[in-house]
């Protein structure tokens, strides 16, 4: 069974819908909802994960075991999503062997030149699409 950890901070929008999306396609996986901040940890539990935690040093524990690691793009980048990822954040989830599904949400203040711009709902689509070519 794969390890798929969310990452996602704010409002957890992001993180609820593809849990959501993900729990809906793939309902044998077993995710894990990381939240930066308590609010983001609690829609992503409405969403339907399986297990949840919140701050800092549950991203750096979360990344030890994952197998797929699943959120903004910001979740790589220091001080990114309003100054919620840490140094310490970034780099857990870098460092991790985990394959990284980065969703370029340029809300972050970061473009990833190339990607196109797109909503929610269509990166959440290619989100699911890319873990169904994984199996």
């Amino acid at each position: 069974m794969k390890q798929l950890v969310v990452i996602d901070g704010q409002g957890g929008g992001m993180g609820k819908q593809l849990i959501a999306a993900i729990k809906a396609a793939h309902p044998q996986f077993s995710i894990t909802a990381v939240g930066t901040n308590a609010i983001a940890t609690a829609a992503m539990i409405k969403a339907g994960a399986d297990k949840a935690a919140t701050g800092s040093n549950a991203v750096v524990v979360a990344c030890r075991t994952a197998d797929v690691i699943v959120g903004p793009v910001g979740i790589v980048i220091a001080d990114a999503l309003m100054g919620e990822m840490t140094q310490e954040m970034a780099a857990a989830v870098g460092r991790s062997p985990a394959r990284k599904l980065l969703l370029p949400f340029n809300a972050c203040g970061c473009v990833v030149v190339g990607a196109q711009e797109l909503s929610l709902g269509a990166l959440v689509r290619q989100t699911v699409a890319l873990l169904d070519e994984m199996g």
